[in-house]
């Protein structure tokens, strides 16, 4: 028989912490608290493989399912010394949901569930408090009404203000038990108004209805797209928690928290969180209240004369931190906790690995790697090297001017400016039109997933650092000003007003997640150093990795950038970036519209001195390693001017009419350029081009080696190769080049002449080509497109649809195609190699910044990855991880 439900409680569980997979995250983890002895309501966990067969069965359940549940619930009533459904001695419980990666606000909660209008009495009579009572039963009516009858939570909302108004209460905490039975009864009738029967009050309808509801937001909304933007697979599922409830709302002697033991944001050795006394655990979360500090450091340093937990409940506050050490110990990372204390007495509900910015993860495994918590190899291991891209964007300039018209809490660091949106949908609309926008809400909820990933930087009004919208900003990388409150946000009228000035829709401001400014207008940002934490694990990386990492790059200005990153060369020059310059075009375009080679040749020599001056400034920022320069490539009509004002122009210089420039631009056109007369087609048709690009790179590496510096290694690379002929054709020409420049400067340098991989027929024909090509860069933007027969510039039209229906699992231009695209790549490799055992293989695609692909690319056995600048540092760390896991070092990421 399948198991499908796992117990948990009373110091024992039938689970534990490498369970994930079938209890899910939450799950797995309250079954390992159990067991290392930390206080844990009991409960039971329905597995992910009930999730995968609710949605295989028409959201129908296995046939024993029910028959696993009720000698589970009824092991909780034993323990808990209470019995579902009993009006003397009511058992309550939670449901929650708990896939095996973390969705924090994603998918759906009940809470206070077995309720109704009997066991409600049962609950005033054992608690001694109607209030309370009261009170959690209207709370269950809202939520359970909202999840899983569909009742929108704005009617809920809307009657509760209307009370506190009529009866003028600013604060829930104002309103007494017969408030609370009014509430109740305005809230049954709501339900019964808007669904057209009662509020259920048969207790095991309500779990399994709950229940349901669970495993079916799953695939709400929200759901899908967090996982789309995590690379979350929905076959996943998610596992459903059923647990005994303990009540924080039960007086001040009461209490609801979400803790770090680390902070999230810097990564701090410290406790960092909230909580909120006679509260539940949404309060926290959902920004209802400000919520209270732990510690009485964190109270003061917030400025708050609200007293911290240490201050209110010292008692507790030292079980609290001996559960942290004993967890941050055990799991060997900084972990993210949920508590109650009901009547003094401390529960855990969560622990997990916390979500933190990419500093906090440095400083995290850095200093733990420092505690001989854990080893080198395994804070590399730690780190997602996608995240670092948040430390190396630019940051407010301390000395830029500032209008600081807001402070609220530093939710996540980082800065950005934008146009001020309201809504989540706005946002996205405007993203993907361009536009940099700042969400301003009052509070976040799940539901503005899209909006807060399409979004710079998010704002809210209410809320504190462990509310929806910091901990979803701190995950995503985005900066976030949380708890603002002197805000005033009106979101029919589309502004927001504060001490006077009214910030309409449309206007930009600027945030700074590190301090929790809010300031009108731009502000100006400078680069970010890498030093400290950043250095100590990237020598650490670089220790662990076999691959080189290189950059794309043209310029000194990237090139530096680069280097100073820690780049080991540069993989792709694309030339013909460079003959865009205005100082340049009109010699380009002279060469073009030359009527024979001669013609050309005058012009070129016009170009040549400034190609020269190119390379000789990233060979001196290079000075000593490899540079691949990718001769011209893209067709020759993208160069010809195509306003009135640039023909015009154009004449003037060359004394050739408009119109004769304006017919050669049409002749050079082309149907479907991108397969057209360009790459190594060009170099054919004119090889003089590609000579003196030749030329200009030999003279150069010659210079910087006259100059003193370290010789550069070019490494000149012929585009679009399909065939070994054309290869055979282009090459004798650049030795020919090479040849008579090293007798011209009586010095010489060492080079390779190689080629792009870049269509389909190159890799299967690789061993031929290898015969002839010192090395193979694999170039998979364009190998990609050949391959699938998909324009990367047209592909958004349709690239949504196809990942919503599961074609692609992940967008094919962002991460490599391991089945078609890959396969064509390992054939290259082994048939490159068989052919040519020194062959140098890498790859320059855009590919070459993404972890997945460095990982497929150290799999492979390629020689080196090549990126933009700024992903240089990505690349490095996500070489290292591919090699400590083929080496079989620990796997895993925080």
């Amino acid at each position: 028989m399948t198991a499908w439900v796992y117990n948990f409680g009373d110091g024992s569980a039938e689970g534990n912490a490498e369970m994930k997979t079938l209890l899910g995250g939450k799950g797995a983890n309250l079954a390992e608290m159990c067991n290392i002895g930390l206080p844990v309501p009991p409960g039971f966990t329905i597995t992910t493989e009930v999730c995968t067969a609710f949605y295989e069965n028409d959201h129908a359940y296995p046939d024993d399912l029910h028959d696993q549940v009720a000698p589970a619930l009824a092991s909780i009533e034993i323990i808990a010394n209470a019995e579902f459904g009993d009006p003397e001695k009511p058992l309550l419980l939670s449901v929650r949901s708990g896939g095996r990666a973390s969705m924090p606000g994603m998918m759906d909660t009940v809470l206070n569930l077995g309720l109704n209008d009997e066991t409600v009495e049962g609950l005033a009579k054992l608690s001694g408090d109607r209030r309370f009572a009261l009170d959690s039963y209207r709370r269950f009516i809202q939520m359970y009404g909202d999840v899983v009858l569909g009742v929108d939570h704005y009617y809920f909302e809307d009657l509760l203000a209307e009370h506190k108004e009529l009866k003028g209460y600013s604060l829930d905490t104002e309103l007494a038990a017969d408030d609370w039975q009014q509430i109740v009864d305005a809230y049954k009738n709501k339900v019964q108004e808007v669904l057209g029967f009662p509020f259920p009050q048969g207790v095991n309808d309500q779990m399994w209805g709950a229940i349901s509801a669970v495993f079916g937001s799953w695939m709400n909304d929200r759901a899908q797209t967090y996982r789309r933007i995590h690379h979350i697979p929905a076959s996943w599922g998610t596992a459903v928690n059923i647990q005994a409830m303990v009540f924080g709302n039960m007086g001040e002697d009461s209490a609801t928290g979400v803790a770090f033991t680390r902070d999230p944001s810097t990564g701090e050795r410290l406790l960092f969180g909230e909580y909120l006394i006679n509260a539940q655990g949404e309060d926290v979360v959902a920004g209802i209240r400000t919520p209270q500090s732990l510690t009485k450091h964190a109270r003061e340093m917030n400025g708050s004369a609200l007293p911290s937990m240490e201050e209110a409940m010292p008692d507790v506050f030292g079980d609290l931190i001996a559960a942290y050490e004993k967890l941050e110990s055990h799991y060997r990372d900084m972990q993210d906790l949920e508590f109650t204390v009901q009547k003094g007495k401390l529960w855990m509900l969560q622990t997990r690995a916390g979500k933190r910015t990419a500093k906090a993860a440095l400083k995290i495994v850095v200093d733990m790697a420092a505690e001989g918590l854990i080893t080198q190899e395994e804070a590399v291991m730690r780190v997602d090297p996608a995240a670092l891209e948040q430390l190396l964007h630019p940051m407010l300039d301390p000395e830029a001017e500032r209008k600081v018209i807001a402070r609220g809490l530093p939710a996540s660091p980082g800065a950005a400016s934008g146009e001020v949106v309201f809504d989540a949908e706005d946002a996205a609309h405007a993203a993907a039109n361009g536009r940099k926008v700042v969400l301003v809400r009052t509070e976040t909820s799940p539901e503005d997933i899209q909006g807060m990933h399409a979004a710079v930087g998010i704002v809210t009004s209410r809320g504190g650092m462990t509310s929806h919208a910091a901990v979803v900003a701190r995950g995503m990388g985005r900066p976030c000003v949380s708890g603002a409150g002197m805000l005033r946000i009106d979101t029919k009228m589309r502004t927001m007003t504060v001490a006077g000035t009214v910030i309409s829709e449309g206007d930009v401001i600027t945030l700074d997640g590190a301090t929790g400014e809010v300031m009108l207008g731009e502000v100006v940002t400078i680069q970010p150093e890498v030093t400290g934490d950043f250095g100590i694990l990237m020598g650490w990386a670089d220790k662990a990795r076999r691959m080189r990492v290189r950059t794309n790059a043209e310029t000194p200005e990237e090139s530096q950038v680069a280097r100073d990153f820690g780049a080991e060369g540069i993989g792709l020059c694309r030339t013909e970036h460079m003959f865009f310059a205005p100082e340049r075009i009109v010699a380009v375009r002279e060469m073009i519209l030359a009527q024979d080679t001669e013609g050309r040749r005058a012009a070129l020599h016009k170009i040549l001195p400034m190609q020269r001056q190119d390379f000789t400034d990233l060979f001196r920022i290079m000075s000593g390693l490899p540079v691949t320069i990718r001769l011209l490539d893209p067709p020759l009509h993208e160069f010809l001017p195509k306003t009135d004002a640039d023909l015009k122009a154009l004449a003037d210089v060359t004394g050739i009419h408009p119109e004769a420039v304006r017919r050669r631009s049409i002749l050079l056109e082309e149907s479907n350029p991108m397969l057209g007369h360009r790459g190594c087609r060009l170099g054919i048709s004119y090889p003089e081009i590609y000579e003196m690009q030749a030329r200009a790179i030999f003279e150069a590496a010659l210079a910087v080696k006259a100059d003193g510096g370290e010789a550069p290694i070019p490494e000149i690379m012929i585009p679009l190769i399909a065939t070994r002929r054309e290869f055979d054709i282009l090459k004798p020409k650049i030795v020919a080049v090479a040849d008579t420049v090293f007798a011209e400067r009586g010095d010489r340098v060492d080079y390779k002449v190689g080629t792009m991989i870049e269509l389909p027929r190159a890799a299967l024909r690789a061993g031929e080509i290898a015969e002839s090509a010192e090395f193979f860069s694999f170039g998979t933007n364009d190998l990609t497109q050949t391959t699938y027969g998909i324009s990367r510039d047209d592909a958004g039209a349709f690239l949504d649809d196809y990942l919503h229906n599961g074609i692609f699992e992940q967008d094919p231009f962002v991460s490599i195609d391991k089945e078609g695209v890959g396969e064509l790549m390992q054939l290259a490799v082994e048939r490159g190699r068989a052919a040519r055992e020194d062959l140098k293989l890498g790859i320059c695609g855009e590919h070459g910044g993404d972890p997945a692909s460095v990982r497929f690319c150290d799999s492979l056995g390629l020689d080196y990855v090549s990126c933009s600048p700024y992903r240089v540092p990505v690349a490095r760390l996500a070489a290292a991880q591919a090699a400590l896991q083929s080496d079989g070092g620990t796997d895993g990421t925080a």
